[in-house]
């Protein structure tokens, strides 16, 4: 985020970049994108919608990144489009039940990752079983069970987490 000049209107209050702050080590923890924190923190704690214009103004970022970052919370279900009233531009605002954050994220980021999962562990079962040394055939056989292991219990959890979540 860019230094903006004392008085500037739409410098960000200290309040501000405290939580913007916190959601940009949230998404970090995560491994996503710095920008999609802080727009979504921003976002959450604004007291109406902003534009696509506003949050690039704001945080000082590109309008690409912007609107990626938009894009990729639409998808997770973290912000909503919302009425502008006279103005045609569009206004975003956040989505900020826990429920259906967590819910997003399991959709939209774990799920397709443990699909890929099984793909790659598919093939190195497959590689496993061609190592010519038994001994060596043999341990990474085990390593590919456990991780078959890991999957099928994740498949299990999932569901489950899903649930509680009223996903």
């Amino acid at each position: 985020m860019g230094v903006l000049l004392d008085g500037d209107q739409n410098e960000m209050d200290p309040l501000e970049l405290q939580v913007v702050a916190m959601f940009v080590d949230g998404v970090r923890v995560l491994g996503l994108p710095r920008s999609i924190g802080e727009i979504y923190g921003l976002l959450f704690i604004s007291q109406s919608g902003l534009s696509l214009d506003d949050l690039v103004c704001r945080l000082r970022i590109s309008k690409g990144s912007a609107s990626q970052g938009l894009r990729t919370l639409k998808s997770l279900g973290a912000v909503r489009e919302t009425d502008g009233g006279d103005d045609r531009r569009t206004y975003y605002e956040p989505a900020i039940e826990l429920k259906r954050l967590a819910g997003g994220f399991i959709r939209e980021q774990i799920r397709p990752h443990l699909e890929n999962g099984k793909t790659k562990i598919g093939r190195l079962a497959e590689s496993a079983r061609e190592i010519e040394d038994p001994e060596r055939r043999k341990f990474l056989g085990e390593r590919v069970e456990r991780l078959e292991t890991w999957m099928r219990s994740s498949g299990r959890v999932l569901p489950v987490l899903q649930k509680l979540l009223g996903q």
